[in-house]
C-alpha cells in the first residue's frame, strides 16, 4: 500500500506542516507489514541480512509498497527554502541538510571535497540607445527577486564591454549565419542577439566570435514567466584547471593563463537576458528582412527585421573567478556477496537559484530512495552488490563534481562499477521519458510494468509510456548535459537517465520553485513518486539479480540500425563491412551469453550455493559488466580527447544529424574541407576504429583470450 494524496484532494495537502517525519512513515509502515504478515516484530532490529532470490523479490515489493509523496514533498521544500549556488554559503546549508538526511537514516555517509575554479558575475548592465536619442536601462534579474537569486549570468563568460549595433541571428548557428551573408549583413564590431535553441550555450558565442561579434546576448523563445536562463559556457566537463585529473588539495594545477586551461572558455563576453527584454531590442532593428525559415508564431510577434541597428548596444560585465570548496556527498550500502561491485544512483544537488525542478526534484527522490533502503534494511535486506547514492556538487557549471570523482577514482570504476543510474530533473511535466545504454533497455522496460503511472488510474509507467510515445523508445546518450556523462563517455560505465516531461518554462530561472511545482510540475507529487520507483527498483535488479539483467543482444541490434542509417551518407567508396563484420560477432556473443545465463540460473534454481557455480557467475556478470569498456579508446576523440566513447559522445558538429559514432561524424564534418581521397582515408579509418571497438566487445563478453 503506497501512501498517497487523493487527486480529489487540495495539492495544498500535499505541503502541509504536518507531514509525518521519515522516522513516524516509517514506524506506520511497519506496523502495517505486521497486519499483512510480511514482518514480525521479533525482526525489527535484526541486523542478519535476508540472502535468497525470493527474499530478493519480496524486498523489491516492500521497496515499491513503501512509497509515499508525503515525504517527497517535504524534502523538496525544505531542499527549496533557499537558493543555492555552488561554492556559496547557503549551498553549503543543503549538504549539510542532505547528509545528515542519510546519517538520522543509519546509512554509511561520507564527504569527499574538490577544489575547483568556479565564476560568477560581480558586475553587469545593459542598456538600449535609440535612434531618436532616448535610451533605456534594462532591469536584468527576474521582478521580485532582486537580490533574492544570483543575477542572471553566463558562468566563465569573459569580463569584458561593448557599445555597438545590434544584429538578430537567430539561434546563432552556421546556417543562420549564412542567411544573414545571403542578405548582406555583416556581424563583424556588433553585438549579437539569439534565441535559445538545441545549440548549446557555448557554441552560440563561440560562433558568434568567429564571425567578428563583439559580445552575445541570448534569450528564451517562447518565455511567459518572465524569467531569465542562467547557464554555464565553458567548453568540456569539470574543474578547468585540473583537466583530467582530479582537483584535489594540494594537488597539480595548470595556471589560470595556461593555454589549456584559456581554450576552455569563450573569448567575447556573453550574458542572458528576458524575452521582454529582448522583444524591446528586437522591434527597434532596422535592415534587412528577418529570412522566411526563421519566422515562428512566437518571433512573428517580436520582430520583423535583423540589424544592423540602428539601436546601439552598451554592455557591461565583470566576471570574477574563484577557487572554492566543492562537495559530493556518498551514502554506502554494502554488498553481501559481491561488495566490490557497484551500482550507483546519482543526483546533483546545486542550482542556479531554488532548483525545484532542475535538479532538486531528482535530489528529494534520491532522500526518499534512501528512506525506503533504510527501511528495507531494518527488515533485514542487504543487497547482493554495493549500492552508492551519490549527491554531486556543481553540476550547473559544467558537470564538475562528478567529473572530479570520477576521475579521482577512474581504476575502480573502470574495473567495478556495475552501472550508472543518473536522475536530474526528476519532474519537469507530463510524460516518462528514458535514456540509456542498450543493454539496459529491456530491464527498464520490465521495471517500468512494475510502476503504477501518475497520471493514468489503472496503468502502469510501461502501458502510458508506450501509448504516449507510441511505442516504447529509449533515447541514447551522446549529450554532454548531465552527470551520465563522465561514467559513460570517460570510462564507459553501462549508465540510464530518466525523468518526466521536457522544457519547462521556469528552466534555470528564478522561478523554478516549490510554488512552481506545486501549482504546475506536480501538484500531488505522483511523478516524484514514479521516478523514485523506476529509480530505485532498477537498482535493485541491477544490485541483487544472481545474473546482470544486461542484454547485449539489444546493443547489437541498435548497431546494427546504426549502420543502416550510416550507409545513407556514404558512397561506393567507403566501406562498412569492418563494423558489420564485428556487430555480427557482437551479436553471437551476446547469444552465448544469454545461454550460459540460463544455464547459471537453473543450476541456482536447485543448488544456490555451490562454490564452483559462484565462481561461474561472478565471471559471468564481470565480462556484462566490463563489456560497455570495450567502446573506449585510449586516444579519445579529435578535438575533445577527453571524451573516449566511441558509440556515444559529443560529435565536433553540433550541425551533425548523426547522434552515434561520434568519431565518424567528425570525419564527415572534416570531409568538406579535405580533398575526396584523404577525406575518403579518414572515413574509412574512423569506420575500421569504431569495428576494433565492437569487436573487442564481443571478445569481452566471450571472456576468452584469442
Amino acid at each position: 500500500m503506497a501512501l498517497s494524496l487523493s487527486p480529489h484532494a487540495s495539492k495544498h495537502a500535499a505541503i502541509s506542516t504536518a507531514l509525518p517525519s521519515s522516522y513516524s512513515c516509517t514506524l506506520i509502515f511497519v506496523i502495517f507489514l505486521c497486519m499483512l504478515g510480511l514482518y514480525t516484530l521479533n525482526h525489527t532490529h535484526t541486523r542478519t541480512p535476508v540472502r535468497s532470490t525470493e527474499n530478493a523479490l519480496r524486498f523489491q515489493e516492500i521497496f515499491l509498497a513503501s512509497s509515499t509523496n508525503y515525504t517527497i514533498s517535504s524534502y523538496l521544500r525544505a531542499l527549496t527554502v533557499h537558493p543555492h549556488l555552488a561554492g556559496t554559503e547557503p549551498a553549503i546549508q543543503t549538504t549539510e541538510y542532505v547528509q545528515t538526511h542519510f546519517r538520522d537514516l543509519g546509512l554509511e555517509t561520507h564527504t569527499e571535497e574538490f577544489e575547483a575554479l568556479l565564476s560568477y558575475p560581480a558586475h553587469a548592465s545593459l542598456s538600449l540607445h535609440f535612434r531618436d536619442g532616448t535610451w533605456k536601462k534594462l532591469s536584468l534579474t527576474e521582478a521580485g527577486h532582486v537580490g533574492k537569486v544570483v543575477v542572471p549570468y553566463h558562468a566563465y563568460s569573459p569580463s569584458g564591454s561593448a557599445f555597438a549595433k545590434a544584429v538578430f541571428v537567430n539561434y546563432g548557428g552556421e546556417e543562420d549565419y549564412r542567411k544573414l551573408e545571403a542578405l548582406g549583413v555583416e556581424v563583424t564590431g556588433c553585438v549579437v542577439i539569439a534565441r535559445r535553441g538545441e545549440i548549446s550555450r557555448g557554441t552560440v558565442v563561440e560562433k558568434a566570435a568567429e564571425k567578428g561579434a563583439v559580445a552575445v546576448l541570448l534569450y528564451a523563445d517562447g518565455d511567459t514567466l518572465g524569467g531569465v536562463e542562467r547557464g554555464t559556457v565553458m567548453k568540456g566537463l569539470g574543474d578547468p584547471l585540473t583537466p583530467g585529473w582530479a582537483g584535489v588539495e594540494g594537488g597539480e594545477k595548470l595556471g589560470s593563463e595556461d593555454g589549456e586551461v584559456k581554450k576552455r572558455f569563450p573569448k567575447i563576453p556573453s550574458m542572458p537576458i528576458s524575452a521582454e527584454n529582448a522583444e524591446t531590442l528586437l522591434r527597434s532593428l532596422e535592415g534587412a528582412r528577418v529570412p522566411y525559415e526563421w519566422r515562428s508564431d512566437a518571433l512573428r510577434s517580436r520582430v520583423s527585421r535583423v540589424g544592423p541597428g540602428p539601436t546601439l548596444v552598451n554592455f557591461t560585465y565583470q566576471e570574477e573567478k574563484k577557487m572554492v570548496t566543492i562537495r559530493n556527498i556518498f551514502t554506502v550500502i554494502r554488498g553481501w556477496e559481491e561488495p566490490d561491485r557497484y551500482v550507483l544512483l546519482g543526483n546533483h544537488r546545486d542550482a542556479w537559484t531554488y532548483g525545484a525542478v532542475d535538479p532538486n526534484s531528482g535530489t528529494a527522490a534520491l532522500l526518499d530512495i534512501a528512506r525506503r533502503y533504510s527501511l528495507m534494511i531494518r527488515l533485514g535486506w542487504t543487497p547482493r552488490r554495493t549500492i552508492i547514492l551519490c549527491s554531486w556538487d556543481a553540476e550547473e557549471f559544467g558537470m564538475v563534481g562528478s567529473t572530479e570523482w570520477v576521475e579521482q577514482n577512474l581504476v575502480n570504476l573502470g574495473s567495478k562499477a556495475v552501472a550508472y543510474l543518473n536522475v536530474d530533473c526528476a519532474v519537469q511535466g507530463t510524460g516518462f521519458f528514458a535514456r540509456a545504454t542498450p543493454q539496459l533497455d529491456n530491464v527498464l522496460v520490465e521495471v517500468a510494468k512494475k510502476i503504477k503511472d501518475p497520471d493514468t488510474e489503472g496503468m502502469t509507467v510501461y502501458q502510458n509510456w508506450a501509448a504516449t510515445n507510441t511505442g516504447i523508445n529509449i533515447q541514447r546518450l551522446s549529450g554532454v548535459d548531465s552527470d551520465y556523462a563522465p561514467f559513460l563517455q570517460h570510462v564507459g560505465v553501462p549508465s540510464v537517465d530518466m525523468y518526466y516531461g521536457k522544457d519547462y518554462p521556469a528552466y534555470h530561472t528564478a522561478f523554478d520553485s516549490y510554488d512552481w511545482m506545486i501549482n504546475y510540475g506536480d501538484p500531488f507529487f505522483q511523478r516524484h513518486v514514479a521516478v523514485s520507483g523506476m529509480w530505485g527498483l532498477l537498482a535493485l535488479r541491477l544490485a541483487d539479480d544472481s545474473i546482470l539483467p544486461f542484454n547485449y543482444l539489444s546493443y547489437a541490434a541498435q548497431l546494427h540500425e546504426y549502420t543502416n542509417v550510416l550507409n545513407r551518407f556514404l558512397d561506393g567508396n567507403v566501406s562498412l563491412l569492418p563494423i558489420t563484420t564485428s556487430i555480427h560477432e557482437l551479436a553471437s556473443a551476446a547469444k552465448g551469453v544469454e545461454e550460459a545465463a540460463k544455464k547459471n540460473l537453473q543450476k541456482l534454481r536447485e543448488q544456490e550455493t555451490k562454490d564452483d557455480l559462484e565462481l561461474k557467475r561472478r565471471s559471468l556478470n564481470d565480462r556484462l559488466m566490463l563489456t560497455e569498456r570495450s567502446f573506449i579508446d585510449a586516444t579519445g576523440l579529435q578535438g575533445k580527447q577527453w571524451f573516449k566513447h566511441l558509440v556515444y559522445g559529443p560529435s565536433n558538429d553540433y550541425q551533425s544529424k548523426l547522434d552515434f559514432f561520434p568519431s565518424i561524424a567528425n570525419a564527415f564534418s572534416d570531409a568538406a574541407r579535405l580533398p575526396r581521397e584523404e577525406a575518403k582515408s579518414a572515413i574509412q579509418h574512423e569506420i575500421w576504429r569504431v569495428a576494433r571497438a565492437v569487436r573487442r566487445a564481443a571478445s569481452a563478453l566471450k571472456g576468452e583470450l584469442t
